[in-house]
């Protein structure tokens, strides 16, 4: 999965905006769960804003972490740093999901609007456009700390941030930046677009190749440039590329863009091939050259967890960290056998939010009651049976 610059997006130009994710941002203010994230006000030594549970990341992991955490009636508050929910599956919101358990085959747009519902369901507190930046603890309460100065409390911490924040490798060309609001891309958030149009790709990975394959439905003409002798993607797509007759340019690199006469869109990209430079008339460019993986989040000295690679949690145990009250779920906790798909980011969750549970309160029940007889669906499931029968 690969990410776009959302935030930046949305703030310079929201006529680009996908619309599921606009829609996402409407559901959560009308709900009235997002918060204005304050400094937290002590009143006689409490913390009128101290919360049982908070979860870093709004990811899968995160999302189905705050459905269970209400479920087993805990307050609980989300901090996402992008300004929407659903993670890195916002990054492919036309593909397909076929490996999700009881679910048909389901557009990623859908399913991140269906784990937003989800999670929204016992309205936990939602803290958009947040980087969670340090750790601490004071006695028993976790202090979280954030780019803006803002101070969250906790007695317990579910980490579900993935592999991290993820900044695509920008194309480090004079004059680029001001292209990536017109025909220059880092992602691609709606296939619609390309309907017709000449794409030039860059990059020979997987991420390039996916979406080549891709725009071989709607664009007119599909080019792919690599600087490496061969391209490095999975082999059937590669095949695919070549069944459909895509030129793919090999050993050669962009060297310069060409505006169009109002200087508002690329026209021509410059190609460096074995010394020799020549143009390649475009309507759109897509720039697949990797990502960056920002690792902010850190604890203070006294709280390290134990970490894999530098980066990872490595779990002790039914998704703990090393430090007491802190759990991890999803793509950034570690251990050994984990499944790394979505079905195994929902068991990661339900671990993480039970042990949290049970730190609170040892005498807790180890596992929330099944939906199916839980009294906290009661009103719920007649509501579901009415719209079912209209």
């Amino acid at each position: 999965m690969r990410s776009h610059d959302i935030a930046e997006t949305v703030k310079e130009n929201t006529d680009y905006f996908p619309i599921f994710l606009l829609k996402i941002i409407i559901i959560i203010t009308i709900i009235g769960i997002i918060e204005k994230c304050s400094h937290s006000v002590f009143v006689g030594g409490y913390d009128m804003n101290l919360y049982d549970v908070t979860i870093i990341g709004g990811g899968p992991a995160g999302l189905y972490s705050a459905f269970y955490s209400g479920l087993r009636s805990m307050k609980t508050k989300i901090i996402e740093v992008q300004p929407v929910l659903g993670g890195k599956v916002n990054i492919y919101p036309e593909k397909i999901l076929w490996d999700v358990g009881g679910l048909p085959p389901t557009q990623a747009q859908q399913f991140v609007q269906n784990l937003v519902d989800q999670a929204m369901t016992f309205l936990p507190t939602v803290c958009l456009n947040t980087k969670v930046e340090e750790i601490t603890k004071q006695g028993e309460i976790f202090v979280i700390s954030t780019d803006s100065g803002e101070v969250h409390y906790s007695k317990t911490i579910i980490v579900a941030v993935g592999g991290g924040i993820l900044n695509p490798i920008k194309l480090e060309l004079a004059g680029a930046k001001k292209y990536e609001m017109a025909n220059l891309h880092y992602t691609i958030l709606g296939l619609q677009r390309f309907r017709g149009k000449k794409v030039l790709v860059s990059g020979g990975g997987n991420g390039a190749v996916d979406w080549a394959v891709e725009l071989l439905s709607v664009a007119k003409e599909v080019v792919v440039v690599y600087r490496k002798e061969q391209l490095t993607a999975h082999e059937s797509q590669v095949e695919k590329l070549k069944e459909h007759g895509v030129e793919i340019i090999l050993q050669a690199e962009i060297q310069s863009l060409l505006s169009n006469s109002h200087k508002t869109a690329i026209e021509q990209v410059i190609i460096s091939q074995n010394g020799e430079e020549y143009p390649i008339d475009v309507d759109d460019v897509l720039i697949c050259h990797g990502y960056n993986r920002e690792v902010s989040l850190s604890f203070a000295d006294d709280i390290q967890p134990v970490r894999k690679d530098d980066y990872y949690l490595v779990s002790q145990g039914q998704c703990k960290t090393s430090i007491p009250g802190v759990f991890g779920a999803g793509d950034v906790i570690s251990y050994d056998d984990k499944v790394n798909l979505l079905l195994g980011t929902f068991q990661d969750a339900a671990l993480a939010v039970n042990n949290a549970k049970m730190y609170i309160d040892p005498k807790a029940d180890q596992y929330a009651m099944v939906s199916s007889h839980n009294d906290k669906f009661k009103e719920k499931n007649q509501e579901f049976f009415k719209k079912t029968i209209r």
